[in-house]
């Protein structure tokens, strides 16, 4: 079996290879833990990763009266929902070191 040991590089041309690698320490710019407002309400950041920011923000209690004229309130649980992590939203309390 017979090999051919061709070489595609010009000889004109010299080889570089190098690989720069400068890690970010904070690639978004909101973080997890971080305060944020949204829709003037206050809303915390849960968890971060490149695509989106998860969000919880606490729903206002509900107070109204049955048929029977009983008052009642109860506040409904947090809203979850999602942004993106580079959003221009106002950071209240910035989490990093």
């Amino acid at each position: 079996m017979k090999r051919n040991n061709r070489s595609f590089k010009d000889p004109a041309q010299t080889e570089l290879f190098a690989v720069v690698w400068m890690p970010y320490q904070h690639p978004f710019r909101l973080c997890a833990g971080d305060v944020i407002r949204f829709d003037n309400r206050l809303c915390r950041v849960v968890r971060v990763n490149d695509c989106a920011a998860v969000i919880i923000m606490n729903r206002k209690f509900r107070e109204f009266k049955t048929r029977f004229d009983k008052p009642v309130a109860f506040q409904p649980p947090p809203a979850m929902f999602r942004i993106s992590p580079h959003s221009e939203v106002e950071i209240l309390n910035c989490k990093r070191p």
